[in-house]
């Protein structure tokens, strides 16, 4: 009865002229950071607890880390199923238990393998190809997290996975044994792993020696905000002029403006008639609010995931 004390506070506070923050910020990940260690420093800065990322990134690497806040959450699960682009370091010649440079240093082995030939050595990994989780993974197996049971010296076996590789290009040679590769991949997909599985088809082992995260969910580093300039427009009161809208991610898909009876409809849960061409649509409310992701088939518009604030 009433929503509860929570549901009144939020009200009263949007009738003192004060706004529940909502939308997607792009971070520019710095290295040392995880990605919950972003959402908390965020959390902090704009007092809003809902706070997610699309795509986790490892402490080394940097780049793209769409975050959703207040509202915007609820697009996380869209934003995490799409692909991301990398530019990634190969180091050949080493190999480490966690496969990147962080790892304890298992085998080293000479480097003779000209350019030319880890060329022709990605062509085996472009497309669908399977790959196995690295045991420092969040991968679970039996309840438990991979890193987990590496943590404590255990190795489990693991089932390939299939992935897809969409482009590996390899940009150029920075030194001896180390070379620059660009990779945008599917969902799920390791890059460490697919450094080390290059350098075991070139015969000298390999690792991941820097990342670089150029795309996610769409938004790449031409949108992307450092941490700290975050807070400085909060120490000046202007933060929230650096969240997108949510309907930025799903602005690939048409947009529709409904009238009233629609828009009660949509925020009672019920589908509701309305005549066009089957599809996914960004449906607005007649003041212009987003309403919804929705799934118009065969003249009924259901709802596929509701985003006005309740």
């Amino acid at each position: 009865m009433g929503g509860g004390p929570g549901r009144r506070f939020r009200r009263d506070l949007k009738g003192k002229g004060e706004r529940m923050p909502n939308g997607i910020i792009i971070i520019d990940k710095p290295a040392g950071w995880t990605s919950m260690d972003v959402c908390a420093k965020l959390r902090g800065i704009f007092h809003e607890k809902r706070v997610g990322h699309a795509g986790t990134l490892d402490p080394m690497a940097t780049g793209v880390l769409p975050v959703f806040l207040g509202r915007a959450t609820r697009a996380v699960e869209f934003a995490e199923q799409t692909g991301k682009e990398y530019l990634a370091g190969l180091r050949l010649g080493l190999v480490t238990d966690t496969q990147d440079v962080t790892g304890r240093v298992l085998e080293e082995r000479p480097v003779t393998c000209a350019p030319a030939e880890v060329e022709a050595a990605l062509a085996a990994f472009r497309g669908e190809i399977l790959q196995v989780p690295p045991m420092y993974s969040a991968v679970k197996i039996g309840g438990k997290k991979l890193y987990e049971l590496a943590r404590k010296g255990r190795e489990v076996e693991r089932k390939p996975r299939p992935v897809t590789i969409h482009a590996l290009e390899l940009l150029e040679r920075t030194g001896a044994g180390d070379y620059l590769l660009r990779v945008r991949c599917s969902k799920g997909t390791y890059v460490r792993t697919l450094c080390h599985d290059v350098g075991a088809a070139l015969g000298c082992g390999g690792t991941l020696s820097a990342l670089r995260r150029t795309e996610a969910a769409g938004f790449g580093l031409d949108r992307a905000v450092r941490l700290e300039d975050v807070q400085a427009a909060a120490d000046r009161g202007e933060a929230e002029r650096l969240l997108l809208p949510v309907d930025a991610y799903f602005r690939d898909h048409p947009a529709l403006t409904v009238g009233l009876r629609e828009e009660r409809a949509a925020r009672n849960g019920a589908a509701f008639p309305w005549r066009g061409a089957d599809g996914t649509y960004r449906v607005y409310g007649p003041a212009g609010d987003f309403l919804l992701l929705g799934e118009l088939e065969r003249g009924r518009m259901r709802t596929v995931k509701s985003f006005y604030e309740v």
